[in-house]
């Protein structure tokens, strides 16, 4: 199942260090194990600070300041993200990370005595009183003072190699309508959240992060925006044993009608099949307060991996699935929670691999409800979505739990009447054990983390063999092929990783899966799994690897079931498996 992934991302850029103290107003400790170190350095040539001053600060006589580092710090930065700013602003770094503030080599932001002078700039003075940072900012003591959109390229800079600010083709007034923080509010990660949600479901950006920067008794507020092409053409092509040699092209276009409206497809052609999903969207605007539609219609052709293992056509061929339909959904948020409701058509059928309809296996088990190789399902689904994360783009920490239902109509071949029930849930708990606060801050590493997922299903009323939820494979239980551990009318999956970053845009995991089909293989018309002696439970563990490459996220993974079965997988494109 697949879930929507969101971007939040939230950038603090305090640039504030010994110019002037940064009034913050009643500061209070995010994180309640840490308290505010002082700067303590072994040099003669130090800066004296006041009585007065040290006790406002809580410093006693023996905690100095030194000059050399004073005026090594010019600017400090807060971010989730490696910031995406301007290069002049690029001076020094510190990441927010959920509940407390660190450098980006490390160390805690209240303890700049811990930061290596090489990681420090050196060539701005400065000559006022020093201002000691505090170890965490309660959020609620930042006002709003401006915000503004600012436009970057795919590395996050702002400006072009000419250093010419890069200009964006979607009006700054069309992005600033659609989010909900407006000067004067009160800044907090909730509010940053939701538009970077909302900034994430318009479909028009590749990435959004959000700088704030103090001003004047409050901060401005910055939503660093990159965009997607307006218009993409991808063309390909391969071969497998299938459907022979094939061609693809796949196309997306965010011109052809008014923002943030798009149109976009893709089709895979062979002399044996063709294959083709096109879809419009018009996704929810906050400016408009309505609700996003969007139109979908689909052909695809796949290799039965529930009628496998040696059981076949009489024919001895492999049996195929073709899955052809439409689809129409509204969406729109519900509180804290995103709604989507829909229409589906979906019509599945068994064929042979000429295409001819197939009914039964070499057994004479039904390959369908119906028991003419055609089934029809007309449903109305209903899924809602609640996401803590703190970055949906590439998180670190927080959770995201999806669930849907689906209700089909008892009409068509088959007449098949059944509700359909999933849940899934992730979890994302960052560790520290290999890599540095400084490398999981980087633009393009993959973050140290655990990464927990967990899923259930089941099938209430009549079901075609072809829905049972299939178990094994690559974003199963890895270890076993696709589909060989189970396919039944129930199932439980779980899986947990331990991600850890490599060098930049490469990463490592170790991992575990568990699945089982809860003993429910023999409740699905043909028995498929039974009569193919599939376990139904089982568990795999494995280490992996992944790269970022031009293409997209290359996944490859070596898997080992619990039946000693080693297999190896890879998969490019489609990003990490939660």
């Amino acid at each position: 199942m697949h879930i929507p992934r969101v971007a939040i991302s939230t950038v603090i850029s305090l640039v504030a260090w010994g110019i002037a103290p940064v009034k913050m107003g009643n500061a209070q400790s995010i994180n309640t194990q840490k308290q505010a170190n002082p700067i303590n350095i072994d040099n003669s040539d130090t800066v004296d600070i006041s009585p007065q001053t040290r006790r406002e600060l809580g410093k006693d006589d023996s905690e100095i300041l030194t000059k050399e580092l004073i005026t090594q710090l010019p600017q400090i930065a807060v971010t989730q993200e490696t910031p995406h700013i301007l290069p002049s602003e690029k001076q020094h770094q510190a990441v927010y990370e959920g509940d407390f503030l660190r450098m980006e080599d490390g160390s805690n932001v209240s303890n700049p005595a811990s930061t290596p002078a090489s990681a420090l700039n050196l060539q701005q003075s400065i000559d006022s009183e020093p201002v000691i940072l505090p170890d965490s900012v309660a959020e609620n003591d930042f006002i709003v003072k401006d915000v503004e959109i600012r436009f970057v390229n795919n590395k996050g800079e702002a400006v072009d190699k000419d250093g010419n600010p890069i200009q964006g083709r979607i009006p700054r007034e069309y992005i600033a309508n659609e989010i909900q923080l407006q000067p004067g509010d009160v800044l907090t990660q909730a509010v940053i959240r939701r538009d970077l949600q909302q900034l994430q479901q318009l479909g028009l950006f590749e990435r959004v992060d959000v700088s704030v920067v103090p001003a004047d008794e409050g901060v401005n507020v910055v939503y660093n925006i990159q965009q997607r092409p307006a218009r993409s053409i991808n063309p390909g092509g391969g071969y497998n044993d299938d459907v022979g040699v094939y061609g693809t092209l796949s196309y997306r276009d965010f011109k052809l009608l008014p923002n943030p409206q798009r149109v976009e497809g893709n089709t895979q052609i062979s002399l044996k099949n063709v294959d083709f999903n096109a879809q419009y969207v018009s996704p929810y605007q906050t400016a408009n307060d309505g609700l996003g539609y969007s139109f979908s219609v689909f052909r695809k052709r796949t290799t039965s991996n529930i009628f496998d293992r040696e059981i076949d056509l009489l024919s001895g061929e492999r049996v195929r699935e073709l899955r052809s339909g439409a689809a129409a959904a509204l969406t729109r948020p519900i509180g804290e929670w995103w709604g989507t409701v829909g229409l589906n058509y979906t019509r599945i059928s068994t064929r042979d691999r000429d295409g001819t309809i197939a009914r039964e296996d070499e057994l004479g088990n039904p390959l369908t409800f119906s028991g003419t190789g055609i089934d029809d399902l007309y449903t109305v689904s209903l899924g809602v979505t609640r996401d803590w994360r703190d970055n949906p783009f590439n998180p670190k920490r927080g959770s995201i739990l999806s669930l849907t239902t689906e209700q089909s109509i008892p009409i068509g071949v088959g007449n098949i009447l059944q509700n359909r029930l999933v849940g899934n849930y992730i979890q994302y708990v960052p560790v520290r054990w290999l890599s540095s606060e400084a490398q999981n801050a980087q633009r393009d590493v993959f973050p140290e983390m655990f990464a927990f997922n967990l899923q259930a299903g089941t099938v209430i009323g009549e079901m075609s063999p072809t829905q049972a939820f299939r178990l094994g494979g690559i974003n199963s239980v890895r270890g076993y092929e696709e589909g060989n551990l189970g396919s039944g009318r129930s199932y439980i999956l779980a899986t947990g990783e331990y991600r850890f970053p490599i060098f930049s845009g490469v990463g490592g995991v170790i991992f575990a899966d568990f699945a089982s089909d809860l003993g429910t293989g023999n409740s699905v018309v043909g028995e498929p799994a039974v009569v193919r002696n599939k376990p139904g439970t089982g568990f795999g563990t494995g280490v992996g690897a992944r790269w970022r490459s031009p293409f997209g996220i290359l996944r490859v993974d070596l898997g080992v079931n619990d039946q000693g079965e080693v297999r190896f997988y890879t998969e490019l494109g489609t990003g990490t498996r939660f």
